[in-house]
């Protein structure tokens, strides 16, 4: 099997989340210690046992669902397997920093204060209540786009995550994206329906976000990354430091090309996803977007040690 690694995004975020890997392994414990210190609080208490409003705010999750997933990767590690046991690796938005920070391109300190950065300017972009994200579900994303154009009516309404063959999210202007669950209702969507999230992610209003990020990232040491990562906004794999800096400055305001992603790694070889971290939404898309592909989740002990055990085997 050629293997891709897979880092989940927002919205794969749980209370407990990595808190078995924690207590098995220490050096997955490790990890949640480091981002602690980085963010100079206890992050990790939160994850274990705080309130899941307080977790699902963006500055919390987006650190939190990295930590997590590096976590999976320390234990890994422990149990013989590296990221050099992937040929490519891939995140789904904050997913892309878990990605490059597994691959070695960041360092888990500075991914953490970048994330937590990313979040905060995120939010901050638009007022709260003025943007708004929507699922358009049994559209393909030729037809999510054209629906996403007719509803902007000189708004910003975009293709933002182009999840899989039956699943686009749109992102901009509130009165824009609701004309969208409107328009494609009208289309033939299966479902259309606005999305709990706090911000419109991914479109053109988080400029001002993109440029908080653009700032914060020259300002870190971008190494070039150990495996290939398949970045969103290009649904290609890029290995050198400098491109895969650009494109996470352009992932704030450009759409997540997953479907594309997937199909980029599986032109190019990979024949198996492990999905690393909290969740299992990425599989899931995995295999809707080609069924050829198998598939694994790590997230447990126990799936940490089945899936040592499958590369020991060869």
């Amino acid at each position: 099997m050629t293997r891709a690694f897979l880092f989940p995004g927002q919205g794969a975020q749980t209370i407990g989340m990595g808190k078995a890997l924690a207590d098995e392994y220490p050096a997955a414990k490790a990890v949640f210690d480091a981002v602690d210190d980085a963010l100079g609080e206890k992050l990790s208490t939160l994850i274990w046992e705080g309130a899941q409003d307080d977790l699902t705010l963006t500055e919390n999750a987006q650190p939190a669902l990295m930590a997590t997933s590096l976590a999976a990767m320390a234990a890994l590690e422990t149990e013989g397997v590296t990221v050099a046991a992937a040929a490519c690796v891939a995140g789904h938005s904050l997913g892309e920093y878990s990605a490059l920070c597994a691959a070695g391109a960041l360092s888990l300190e500075d991914t953490a204060r970048l994330l937590r950065l990313r979040g905060k300017a995120m939010q901050e972009a638009v007022t709260v209540g003025a943007g708004a994200m929507a699922a358009l579900l049994g559209l393909d994303f030729e037809t999510a786009t054209q629906v996403a154009e007719a509803a902007a009516q000189g708004q910003v309404c975009q293709a933002a995550n182009d999840n899989d063959p039956g699943q686009v999210v749109v992102s901009g202007h509130r009165d824009a994206v609701e004309r969208a669950v409107e328009l494609a209702k009208a289309r033939g969507a299966r479902r259309a329906l606005l999305l709990p999230v706090s911000a419109p992610f991914h479109c053109a209003l988080m400029q001002p976000a993109a440029e908080v990020m653009a700032e914060a990232l020259n300002a870190v040491t971008f190494a070039d990354p150990r495996v290939p990562v398949v970045a969103n906004v290009v649904a290609a794999a890029e290995r050198a430091a400098p491109v895969l800096r650009d494109h996470l400055v352009a992932q704030v305001t450009g759409s997540v090309r997953w479907r594309e992603s997937v199909i980029w790694m599986a032109a190019h070889g990979v024949t198996e996803t492990w999905e690393i971290g909290a969740g299992k939404a990425l599989t899931g898309m995995v295999r809707r977007i080609d069924r050829s592909l198998a598939t694994r989740v790590v997230g447990t002990p126990d799936e940490v040690r089945a899936a040592a055990a499958v590369v020991a085997e060869g």
